[in-house]
């Protein structure tokens, strides 16, 4: 949106995760918790956000290298102060949006009005708040007869009457520039923690007559903040839910969603089902039509195309599965390309590591792998092959088209001579 700008506060300890990693670099999955939060800010127009950063800066700064500009806070005293230190980066904005790179669940959708009413209604501030079951732990929004903004007031300072609201600070904002740092600068520090905190600028502005404005999301979710391991399981389950409700919502059967883990990043085509205790994962591709699982675990790099089969007790990685194949039971396929209308039997494995590299192997168009055989790769089986059950297919012993291979280690059995010995 244009005139804003966007600050990231990602300088804190995260001393309850007790991890020697900065919080914000934790996975959630299969990307850093802070990732998150730069998606969203991307998405919502935000390239190179301004991201300030503290503990173990170096770690944090070489994940964000030309994700971000980054300002370090030397001293952690509080969120106030941690604005303030990207001041200049921030000098050429009317508009300023604050995130926490360790609430990652805010969704796009939620960013983008949150900032545009900050532009309609011409407010000083506009925060993020959302109704709460259970709000203990969180500031409360005490608003006018109005309905605007009157205050916010926090857990531990409230009164019963403003235990009792429901409505809680999420803690994002967008800030007139020019408002947020004359009101910073007069921010005091707390008596008890020693820190200078954002919320004061609430109470500044307030106190100085400007409108504060608040907009309500439907959910409690976005409000999750990082601040346990217990809290990232948490958000886990969230963004699993929430992955699972849009494919519902959708075109895809998900016949189980409580067993069913799947990456927010994952595509899955229209009329496909997911059976119970199928774990998906990011940069996993499946194409219409297709079956998967029960007991299935798709990996990175997988590709699944249009009404192939995928069953209990499967992993695949970084493989591309043909239309209308199958590898319906206790079988591994790692660096694969499996072709068109191939059956690939139960217990077939691809030795694709040798404990030095990783191979590719190829299996062609209308093959039958045969059970149990084991692929050691690099090796090819051309359109149409064969092998029998149990064989073992030694690394660069390609199986030509249409041949049959069985044994261990797996030979070309010789059609023409076991036609002579029927006669």
């Amino acid at each position: 949106m244009s005139g804003f700008g966007c600050v990231i506060l990602a300088a804190g300890k995260g001393t309850r995760f007790y991890s020697d990693i900065p919080k914000v670099l934790h996975d959630l999955h299969g990307k850093p918790i802070l990732q998150h939060v730069l998606d969203t800010a991307s998405a919502c127009g935000f390239e190179k956000p301004v991201v300030v950063i503290g503990h173990k800066a170096g770690e944090t700064e070489r994940f964000l290298k030309g994700k971000a500009r980054t300002v370090v806070q030397e001293k952690q005293l509080g969120t106030a102060d941690a604005v303030k230190v990207a001041k200049k980066e921030l000098s050429g904005f009317d508009d300023i949006a604050v995130l926490y790179g360790d609430v990652p669940l805010v969704k796009i959708g939620t960013l983008r009005f949150l900032m545009k009413q900050h532009k309609a209604s011409a407010s000083s501030c506009t925060v993020l708040t959302v109704d709460m079951d259970d709000p203990s732990g969180y500031g409360r929004i005490i608003r006018g007869i109005s309905g605007g903004v009157k205050a916010i007031v926090e857990d531990k300072e409230a009164v019963a009457d403003e235990k009792r609201v429901r409505e809680i600070n999420v803690g994002l904002y967008c800030f007139d520039r020019k408002d947020l740092f004359e009101a910073i600068s007069r921010v005091q520090k707390s008596k008890v923690k020693k820190e200078f905190y954002l919320t004061d600028v609430i109470e500044i502005l307030l106190e100085d007559g400007r409108k504060v404005s608040a907009f309500k999301t439907d959910d409690p979710g976005e409000s999750i903040g990082m601040n346990s391991r217990a809290d990232l399981a948490k958000a886990y389950s969230v963004l699993g839910r929430r992955k699972v409700a849009e494919l519902i919502k959708g075109s895809v059967t998900v016949l189980d969603p409580a067993t069913t883990f799947i990456s927010p990043d994952a595509k899955i085509g229209k009329d496909t089902v997911i059976y119970p205790f199928t774990f998906i994962e990011k940069d996993v591709v499946i194409g219409k039509r297709c079956a998967i699982g029960p007991f299935c675990r798709l990996r990175p790099g997988t590709t699944i195309d249009d009404d192939a089969e995928i069953g209990n007790f499967v992993e695949i990685v970084r493989s591309k599965i043909g239309s209308k194949s199958k590898a319906k039971h206790l079988t591994y396929l790692g660096d694969t390309v499996v072709g068109k209308g191939a059956n690939v039997g139960c217990g077939t494995i691809t030795a694709n590591y040798d404990g030095k590299k990783k191979s590719r192997t190829v299996i062609g168009d209308k093959v039958f792998v045969g059970s149990g055989t084991i692929l050691v790769a690099p090796v090819k089986v051309g359109n149409g092959a064969v092998t029998g059950a149990g064989s073992v297919v030694l690394k660069n012993n390609n199986i030509p088209a249409k041949a049959v291979a069985v044994g261990v280690p797996a030979r070309i059995l010789d059609k023409s001579k076991k036609a002579k010995g029927k006669r």
